[in-house]
């Protein structure tokens, strides 16, 4: 599944692309994905000018000047292609579910094998309190995530701190992999109870946590299976990983042994000497 660092990667490369661009015409060509696309979708968004792409989680926002804005997401398998050169777009693949094509030639397909994504229409452009996104926590890259705020939410759990950071009600966006970088990073056992953690191992935590995302953002994200960019580019953060999916490798500071463990039902990927 595309984490945040994936889709930050895909947001960036639309808004860079489709910002200030006019929705000429649509095609959906399926709408049954995980939550169905809107029956009306095509004439809500037909005309539309494309003023904002952002990221919130791992869902992107687009706002528009119509009544509607696009909320889409990419599920576990999907991805976005774009092209800027004003030719005729090619025949469709066959999990090609969307298309827009934009006044000055430019087009975009929504493809999803699996079809655990979507896209919604968000009406008023109100984000906020969508059903999607209502629940979210803090934004791993904001001030706002900081060592306060997770003590707050962690201070009386006695769940693993990597179960923890991996609540999209605590803290969103930081997966599997990103969790078990961070942890490293700051050297923290992923089984520490959450409740255990100070304030200066959360004040670390966070920080490692905003470093590990920030260096894959600038790498591109992870290639892990279908994963993407909308440039159809892969990332390459995979080949800095320091001990997710490393099992029996040396840790790279110690030269111990990568343990692998189960946590959640995910694989936990740690260092039992530099991680106390």
């Amino acid at each position: 599944m595309p984490e945040l660092p994936e889709v930050e990667t895909v947001t960036q490369g639309m808004a860079n692309k489709l910002v200030n661009k006019r929705i000429q015409s649509i095609k959906v060509r399926r709408y049954d994905l995980r939550w169905p696309i809107p029956k009306n979708f095509e004439q809500a968004m037909q005309g539309a000018l494309i003023k904002n792409i952002k990221r919130r989680a791992k869902y992107i926002l687009i706002e528009t000047d119509k009544e509607y804005g696009m909320l889409w997401h990419l599920g576990m398998s999907g991805r976005v292609k774009i092209s800027e050169h004003p030719s005729k777009p090619p025949a469709y693949e066959k999990h090609d579910h969307v298309q827009l094509i934009l006044q000055d030639g430019t087009w975009i397909r929504y493809f999803d094998p699996r079809r655990f994504g979507t896209i919604q229409l968000v009406k008023d452009h109100d984000f906020v309190k969508n059903i999607l996104l209502g629940h979210l926590g803090y934004e791993p890259l904001s001030p706002d995530f900081n060592a306060q705020n997770l003590l707050k939410g962690i201070k009386n759990r006695k769940s693993p701190i990597k179960n923890l950071i991996m609540d999209q009600r605590l803290v969103v966006g930081v997966g599997n992999i990103y969790a078990c970088e961070a942890l490293y990073d700051a050297g923290i056992d992923p089984n520490c109870p959450g409740c255990e953690i100070t304030k200066d191992r959360a004040d670390i935590l966070c920080k490692s946590i905003k470093k590990v995302l920030k260096n894959a953002i600038r790498a591109g994200g992870s290639t892990l299976k279908d994963y993407r960019k909308s440039d159809g580019n892969l990332g390459y953060f995979q080949y800095q990983f320091n001990v997710y999916d490393q099992a029996d490798k040396d840790c790279k500071k110690c030269s111990v042994k990568i343990l692998r463990i189960m946590q959640a039902g995910r694989s936990t990927f740690y260092c039992p000497k530099c991680q106390k």
